[in-house]
């Protein structure tokens, strides 16, 4: 994959974001999981059921005991996504309110001045200044 030095903030994020995704998946790959997840619980507590002794069969409070478990662990799974969300959600709305309003973008080595032309939303917001968009998360500085 070739690498142009003039891409804009949009196309250098969503490449960004392709390698993040990639890396993640080749290290997912790789590296035994180091915790449980929702579809390991359920692996197990099916295969713990499946294999159990007919004339002794798991006792009623430990399947309720492991039950709760993962209605628990399900429920933070679902939190945290929630919070993930309201994390974007924020973002894009500080975001919004930098429109007119003078940045400094942290660039590499380099720090970029100018008058915010225009925002997008979204899981990584971007703002436009000097006709290039660039990550919300590099901005360093803001004026009016």
């Amino acid at each position: 994959m070739e690498l142009n030095p003039t891409m804009g903030g949009s196309e250098l994020s969503r490449l960004k974001s392709q390698i993040e995704q990639y890396n993640q998946s080749l290290h997912e790959e790789r590296a035994p999981k180091q915790e449980l997840g929702r579809d390991d619980f359920l692996k197990i507590l099916i295969t713990q059921l499946q294999n159990q002794d007919p004339t002794a069969p798991m006792e009623d409070k430990e399947f309720i005991a492991q039950m709760a478990q993962f209605s628990s662990l399900e429920q933070m799974t679902n939190i945290s996504d929630e919070f993930r969300k309201l994390s974007s959600l924020v973002n894009s709305g500080h975001a919004s309110q930098l429109v007119g309003r003078t940045v400094e973008v942290q660039q590499g080595e380099s720090v970029v001045e100018g008058v915010v032309e225009q925002v997008t939303t979204g899981e990584f917001p971007q703002v436009k200044l000097n006709d290039r968009f660039y990550d919300y998360e590099d901005v360093v500085r803001i004026s009016k």
